[in-house]
């Protein structure tokens, strides 16, 4: 027989917010002023400005209300929950989906702050991992950085459709028209040049062996009204770029006197550059998962566990976790994939076996297991395993183990002693 904790411990004084843009409705319950099993409930609904959530929280402060939960509802559950920590008190953002409402019951603002509070006083939820304040800046930083990053792309891809339509053909001969050579030929274009052997004189370094190509992929229509939205998207692409390098200055500066260090480590792991090292640290902080199992659960880097009658259910699918975490992570993956370490050789043996997308999944785990160690630890280095470590350790385990295997099953008991 088995003990477990009982969780449904009632909670004496706590507090639920259904959370609207302009409005938010809050349910208290506390224990009764006369001794009985009955609960004091009461609710309120606020505005969602600074002074009417203040008010709130000195009204919830005065009552001893010590724990405050509410669900993750877009961004408006932002003000609620700063305003509430920074007064002092146990904030828990949940799952929406943790706390559906019972089929067959009306749905109201009210009866979900009530549903909600009577589901919280009981321990019948978790909280959401929220970063601390820190971790929280760096976050909206590393994240504008891949929104940026991702216009810039899109600003790219215009100017390319806007030279196919202008029949030049730039990007067929060059592998990036907005490196040192491509960029000078499409300021020149803008410029007013439309001469194809004067444009083509512009390559530089190994651009120049393909001059002649060069020359013919300008002979095309560019016209003024080329030049005029070329000019626009060049110039969106500057600005872009000029932030880009803003965000990231920013983002050294903020995570230098807490993670400098940390970033150094991560550096060190196959596939990992500083900026993954930077979007990691700001998903999952420095960590405050007990073990790495938590922190791979959590990311929906684990597959779930589905039993109904004894039967598995369902294809082992991860399901949908943070996605900057697991871009950052899948980057890395790829990155790793292509290297002769431990992990490269971890990608291709899967990869076999289960398919490539199986196999990015689970060097994207590894990789965040070693991350987990690394932040968890100070102390804690990376030591690569190796090419051959299959080879020298899984492989020979695995061959004694069959031999062993066929052995016993011709009726032989086998002890194994190491040769002198």
């Amino acid at each position: 027989m088995e003990e477990t904790p009982d969780d449904a411990q009632v909670v004496q004084r706590v507090a639920a917010l259904d959370i609207g843009k302009a409005e938010v409705v809050c349910c208290m319950r506390l224990p009764s002023p006369t001794g009985s099993s009955r609960r004091v409930q009461e609710v309120r609904t606020v505005s969602t400005m600074t002074r009417s959530l203040s008010g709130l929280g000195d009204w919830l402060a005065g009552l001893g209300v010590t724990r405050v939960v509410m669900e993750a509802t877009s961004d408006y559950w932002k003000p609620p929950y700063y305003l509430l920590e920074a007064a002092g008190f146990e904030v828990w953002l949940v799952n929406a989906r943790d706390v559906k409402h019972l089929p067959g019951r009306p749905k109201t603002d009210k009866l979900d702050a009530v549903w909600l509070c009577k589901v919280a006083e009981r321990g019948m939820i978790r909280p959401s991992f929220v970063p601390p304040a820190q971790i929280r800046e760096l976050r909206d930083l590393t994240r504008y950085r891949v929104d940026l990053i991702g216009e810039r792309n899109r600003e790219k891809n215009r100017v390319e459709k806007l030279l196919e339509d202008a029949q030049i053909k730039l990007s067929v001969v060059a592998s990036d028209i907005f490196g040192v050579s491509g960029r000078a030929m499409l300021d020149a274009l803008v410029a007013g040049q439309r001469d194809p052997h004067a444009l083509a004189q512009l390559a530089r370094t190994r651009m120049r062996a393909k001059i002649r190509d060069l020359q013919e992929a300008f002979l095309g229509r560019f016209s003024d009204h080329h030049a005029f939205l070329l000019a626009r998207m060049l110039t969106h692409v500057d600005t872009l770029n000029a932030d880009i390098a803003a965000v990231e200055t920013r983002i050294e500066a903020l995570i230098a006197p807490f993670a400098q260090a940390a970033v150094a480590r991560l550096d060190e792991i196959p596939g990992i550059g500083v900026t993954t090292a930077h979007a990691i640290i700001a998903e999952i902080g420095m960590t405050r998962f007990p073990t790495a199992a938590h922190l791979a659960s959590w990311a929906k880097f684990t597959p779930g566990v589905k039993q109904s009658a004894g039967k598995n259910k369902g294809n082992g699918s991860t399901g949908k976790g943070n996605r900057y975490l697991a871009r950052a992570l899948g980057e890395a993956a790829v990155g790793a994939a292509r290297t002769d370490t431990f992990l490269g050789e971890r990608y291709r043996r899967l990869a076999r076996r289960r398919g490539k997308k199986k196999a990015l999944v689970a060097v994207g785990r590894s990789i965040l297991t070693i991350v987990w160690h690394l932040l968890s630890d100070n102390n804690a280095t990376f030591t690569d395993l190796g090419l051959t470590h299959y080879d020298n350790r899984a492989g020979t385990q695995r061959a004694i183990r069959n031999h062993i295997r066929g052995l016993n099953a011709l009726g032989y008991q086998v002890t194994l002693q190491t040769a002198a």
